[in-house]
């Protein structure tokens, strides 16, 4: 199950037991749609709570990182799990925007809002 909320230009998700292709597509609309907006978006993706996820979103992934990494600005990527941080580091070799894995929601919430304030 997928969460998704707006701020301005953060996009803030949460993945809550097993991630699909449906949660992925409406994480990709929700991503998509602000850079259709004309701005950067910031991404604050909480997975402490994700147990697994389909094969096809690990596709889906890699396609849309390559394909629109250069519209994101940050992304904070909130998990203990050693895996989930692998894949996130691969994920920020394919795309301009600063990855970086947080233990803490806020200290990842801080770093991801402060992008904000600077670029404007």
């Amino acid at each position: 199950m997928i969460s998704i909320s707006k701020q301005d230009n953060l996009i803030t998700v949460a993945i809550v037991g097993e991630f699909t292709l449906n949660d992925f597509r409406q994480f990709e609309d929700e991503v998509l749609y602000q850079v259709h907006l004309g701005s950067k978006v910031n991404i604050l993706l909480d997975l402490r709570d994700m147990l697994s996820y389909t094969v096809d979103v690990a596709w889906g992934e890699l396609a849309f990182v390559r394909e629109h990494g250069s519209e994101v600005g940050r992304v904070a990527v909130v998990t203990d799990n050693q895996w989930q941080a692998w894949s996130a580091w691969v994920s920020g070799l394919l795309t301009d925007a600063d990855v970086v894995v947080f233990s803490d929601y806020d200290e990842a919430e801080k770093w991801v809002s402060a992008w904000l304030t600077e670029s404007e």
